[in-house]
């Protein structure tokens, strides 16, 4: 019979989200989820767990961590009460809708020597980390560009923020990750279609540190749902597509060419095309485990708050620039 302890977790939010997040948490291997908030309740009757209506009534219920999956607008009160009462957190992407706000959850958890992380969810996509290994192995050469494109029908679950909040910070920070570069400046445009107060589309250009050059298509308002994400190098350029957590390498042709006049442009040909078996596992599944292994101490690879806070800060460069029309630099992380 094992007597280990199981660690006790609380759920904040029971949207379209929080309810992906109660099915995992109901199911963890070592993790009892006691409660969830939600002052609308179980609209569903389907929960295990019992549903309270604040977070201080979760917090007496005595728990060790807490996924916080409520609007973006809530994150930074919410995170900095389980701060203050000994709590970890896994707090859902973004961040903080400011840069001020990430930054007071950032010295809080830290201050408090607690565990937290940011649930930028497409870090733990097969296709994704497969690509990782695979740009770190030296498979692509020098990299030369990161093109993404997120695009799909209006949620209208989303009403706090924009698609550049929402939606862009997906790509900002996988960009990050999977490259291992920070951003160093963006440009961007953004669009007001829907009648929101927030935008709906945005186009952006960056520069990483390694000069590689980045573009970013984002919007609400495509009835085709697309998440693609295409990394071209010198040696030909890799597309992953995250809906399907599919890979697939397109590699340069080595074929010489006999056209004495095309000989002087340095191009490339068409090669081989490898789509890689890879496994697929659910990427929240994966998100929940790497969390609940370093809320238990062990090597686990979470994303940091200070890593969703360099996230908001590029967000919040791209959101001042579509307003200002300039190229905005960003400050060289810590």
């Amino acid at each position: 019979m094992n007597t280990e302890r199981k660690l006790r977790a609380g759920l904040i939010g029971l949207g379209a989200m929080g309810r992906n997040h109660a099915r995992v948490l109901s199911n963890l291997a070592g993790v009892e989820l006691v409660a969830v908030v939600d002052p609308m309740g179980d609209t569903t009757g389907t929960l295990r767990a019992p549903v309270v209506p604040t977070v201080s009534e979760l917090i007496a219920l005595g728990i060790d961590y807490a996924v916080i999956a409520c609007p973006t607008a809530l994150h930074e009160e919410i995170g900095l009460e389980l701060a203050a009462n000994g709590i970890c957190a896994l707090i859902e992407k973004p961040l903080a809708p400011s840069i001020d706000a990430a930054r007071r959850l950032v010295d809080a958890f830290e201050k408090a020597g607690l565990v937290a992380g940011v649930g930028h969810i497409e870090r733990y996509n097969p296709s994704l980390q497969n690509l990782r290994s695979r740009l770190e192995a030296g498979e692509l050469g020098e990299v030369f560009q990161v093109v993404t494109r997120r695009q799909g029908p209006f949620p209208h679950r989303i009403a706090d923020v924009g698609v550049v909040m929402d939606l862009a910070t997906h790509d900002i920070d996988l960009t990050s990750w999977v490259t291992g570069q920070s951003y160093v400046s963006v440009s961007a445009h953004t669009v007001f279609r829907s009648g929101r107060p927030h935008e709906d589309m945005v186009a952006a250009v960056g520069q990483l540190a390694d000069g590689s050059m980045v573009n970013h298509l984002v919007n609400w308002l495509s009835p085709l749902k697309e998440r693609s994400t295409v990394i071209t190098g010198e040696k030909g350029c890799f597309v992953a597509d995250t809906l399907t957590a599919d890979l697939t390498f397109y590699a340069n042709g080595a074929i010489t060419t006999e056209w004495e006049a095309l000989r002087s442009f340095r191009g490339v040909a068409e090669g081989d095309m490898i789509r890689f078996a890879i496994p697929k596992r659910e990427p929240l599944l994966v998100e929940h485990e790497r969390f609940r292994d370093a809320v238990e101490g062990k090597p686990s690879d979470i994303v940091t708050l200070r890593q969703g806070l360099r996230t908001v800060e590029v967000a919040s460069a791209v959101l001042e620039s579509a307003k200002t029309k300039s190229t905005v630099r960003l400050p060289e992380t810590m």
